[in-house]
């Protein structure tokens, strides 16, 4: 099959808290037949505490610097990545992952992102605490631009939607 001679061995999902990263990622993860990494989860799993702990306890540089070390040290073969927000703060990071294969920014816009973020609000978004969440996205959005490979828009489309879409553009 000609989708499967085309395959990445690897696609890094980027984008702002709230864009959908580890809900698409595990959707084209099955579509692809890959496997499935959330580096949110691989950080808390290693720090035995939450997002928000780490930030509450030893602040956003450190969670940084978690997010860092495990994305330089988890395999990068065939596997869809969820990475954290803060992921494009790290030149290392994000030259690694688009050397394993596509990097996919998930571009949601500003409203639709509060809306969001505001369900769970204990998410544990790296930052400066006098930034407001408008002050992040104003200063990560060049960066996901910046590192993108593909940049997926998603609207109001499903999340297996926005999943075949980017399984269909990375085909091409």
């Amino acid at each position: 099959m000609s989708q499967k001679t085309k395959q990445p061995r690897t696609i890094s999902l980027i984008g702002m808290p709230g864009a959908g990263k580890s809900t698409v990622g595990v959707l084209l993860a099955k579509m692809w037949g890959l496997g499935f990494r959330d580096t949110d989860l691989d950080i808390q799993l290693e720090a035995g505490a939450t997002l928000q702990e780490i930030l509450d306890q030893e602040g956003y540089l450190e969670l940084r610097k978690r997010e860092e070390q495990v994305l330089m040290s988890i395999p990068l073969d065939n596997v869809v990545i969820s990475t954290g927000g803060s992921v494009v703060y790290s030149e290392p990071v994000m030259q690694r992952l688009r050397n394993a294969g596509p990097v996919v920014y998930l571009e949601v816009e500003m409203d639709e992102l509060k809306k969001r973020v505001a369900q769970t609000p204990d998410r544990g978004i790296a930052s400066n605490s006098e930034q407001s969440f408008t002050d992040i996205f104003d200063e990560r959005t060049p960066m996901y631009r910046r590192y993108a490979d593909l940049t997926i828009t998603p609207t109001d489309d499903s999340a297996d939607k926005i999943a075949a879409d980017i399984l269909a553009m990375l085909s091409q």
